[in-house]
């Protein structure tokens, strides 16, 4: 069996000020997939322990972006980037690691993270030009022939199930049509949504929530982060669940993580 975990951790530094420690005890993935992590090599180790094998990306900017993979598994290989070339605003939001794992045997898995745009102003020509990589990799990924897992914060739901208020935001960004048209590109390429497979019928499982306001309370959410699967992993999915906290005094980050359970 092997577990993977996503989660957007809104800063490392303050997700571990805010309990991520103890989710991370209880949860016990063998592979973390982290998204706006904001910190070095040094800290993320500092805060997650030596044992766990690291790649990250940093972002352009200081305290922005950041991608890392997390394993307690060596890491055969690994990739950084979508590119040449990447422009500022594009990096520290992919990287991808091979790995030797029981059970799945050789595995890649990567960690993403999407622009979240702004509706109708430059950012979202930027969020664009992102998805058009991401939609490159993800073809040459499939076509690979391995197992693959994609994880991490997409900033696009894909479907009305997928956000509580979906007819107050259908021309906001992260719900817009030409947004939504890659998330239905990347399902045509045979790729296996598991949060929309093992979900129900919706709406939700949600994995972000604003800080705002009774959001959290309310379960006002959007289901925005994701793991895609190749075909034949899919298969083997034993469980897939939204690690949502008890309380909004509990959470840690803005986003729940999600954890998949893999298996033969």
């Amino acid at each position: 069996m092997l577990k993977v975990s996503t989660v957007n951790v809104n800063g490392i530094r303050a997700a571990y000020r805010r309990g991520m420690a103890d989710w991370l005890a209880t949860a016990d993935p063998q592979i973390l997939l982290l998204q706006e992590v904001r910190a070095s090599d040094e800290i993320i180790t500092e805060h997650l322990g030596s044992e766990w094998h690291l790649i990250h990306r940093a972002g352009a900017a200081k305290g922005r972006n950041g991608v890392a993979v997390a394993s307690r598994y060596p890491l055969t290989a690994v990739r950084s980037g979508l590119g040449p070339p990447e422009t500022e605003d594009q990096v520290g939001r992919w990287v991808e690691a091979d790995l030797e794992v029981p059970g799945p045997g050789r595995i890649t898995v990567a960690s993403a993270y999407v622009h979240s745009g702004t509706a109708g102003t430059p950012a979202m020509d930027d969020k664009y030009a992102f998805l058009d990589k991401v939609t490159a990799r993800l073809g040459e990924l499939i076509a690979g022939g391995r197992d693959v897992v994609v994880g991490g914060d997409v900033n696009i739901a894909h479907r009305e199930v997928d956000i509580r208020n979906w007819k107050g935001n259908l021309k906001s960004a992260g719900f817009l049509p030409a947004e939504r048209a890659y998330l239905d590109a990347w399902l045509e390429q045979g790729w296996v949504d598991l949060g929309r497979r093992h979900g129900g019928d919706g709406p939700g499982p949600f994995t972000w929530w604003s800080w705002r306001g009774q959001a959290y309370n309310n379960d006002a959410g959007w289901r925005i982060d994701y793991q895609y699967a190749t075909p034949e992993l899919a298969e083997s999915v034993t469980s897939v669940r939204v690690d949502r906290a008890p309380s909004y005094a509990e959470r840690f980050s803005d986003h729940a993580p999600l954890t998949v359970t893999y298996g033969r």
